[in-house]
């Protein structure tokens, strides 16, 4: 007994155990024909520019024989100068201090010398050299890390990874150290404090550094003026100053040394 299937289906009348495809070539050609204009579900066709609509994502195209045009960043350099609030304590690792950890690492036998508090109050200083004679800094990474820590007094919308990207700070290379220096202007002494060392006897020892009671330094910041304003750079900085400071004890580390401000009876130059 055959059965009767709808032709609009497709199927023409077969018989209990057996179907026969009705028009099947005439289907498949108009299948070919479909899939040459349709597009899968998640991609529209093509707007009036040209462009293509993905997943709700416009995709961007290019015209055949134009050049994609990128403008350069705009950027703005500028020499912020910056007066210190407290005492600067710096503390450059010693040449002697290298070679000692150098010789603890490779198992050579440490002979006692007599401490020289001179010696060590020299060579933690950081220098800059000079036909005129050295001259002193502090490494600039200081200054930038300050200046970038100081988004943790703002909002969320101020995040340490975009300021790192905005804004740059150099200074200068010589012989005498191999990272880049900002020259501290200002007159050292040295002084003794008594420090603990670590590990478990936490035993106390005397340390001889280097103290700039009054100094100052330029600071030579690019930052990138489409993303930051200078009046934010110049707020950063400012608030790098108060709160985070530079060198031995200052105020990241719950000390009280190594502020600065901006300096307002100076003017800030910009150079491009």
């Amino acid at each position: 007994m055959a059965a009767l299937v709808p032709a609009g289906l497709g199927w023409a009348r077969c018989g209990r155990h057996e179907e026969v495809r009705a028009s099947g070539s005439h289907r498949r050609s108009s299948r070919r024909r479909a899939r040459a204009v349709t597009r899968p579900h998640h991609e529209k066709a093509p707007r009036s520019n040209g462009a293509l609509e993905r997943d709700g994502i416009l995709m961007a195209s290019v015209t055949e024989g134009a050049a994609i045009q990128i403008d350069r960043i705009a950027a703005e350099t500028v020499r912020v100068p910056i007066v210190g609030t407290s005492p600067l304590i710096v503390h450059n690792f010693s040449e002697k201090s290298k070679r000692q950890m150098l010789d603890a690492q490779q198992g050579r036998k440490k002979l006692k010398e007599v401490r020289d508090p001179r010696s060590e109050y020299t060579a933690a200083l950081y220098r800059i050299s000079d036909p005129n004679g050295d001259r002193f800094g502090f490494p600039v990474t200081a200054f930038k890390a300050a200046t970038i820590g100081a988004a943790r007094f703002y909002d969320k919308s101020v995040s340490m990874t975009s300021l790192r990207q905005f804004i740059f700070m150099r200074g200068i290379l010589s012989e005498a150290d191999p990272q880049q220096l900002v020259e501290i202007v200002g007159e050292p002494r040295m002084r003794e404090d008594v420090v603990r060392l670590g590990g478990p006897s936490r035993s106390a020892d005397l340390r001889y550094r280097p103290e700039f009671p009054t100094w100052s330094a330029v600071l030579e910041v690019t930052f990138v003026t489409s993303s930051i304003s200078r009046q934010s750079v110049l707020s950063l900085i400012d608030a790098g100053g108060l709160g985070i400071g530079v060198g031995e004890w200052r105020p990241e580390k719950r000390g009280e040394f190594g502020t600065y401000a901006v300096d307002a009876s100076r003017e800030i130059e910009v150079l491009s």
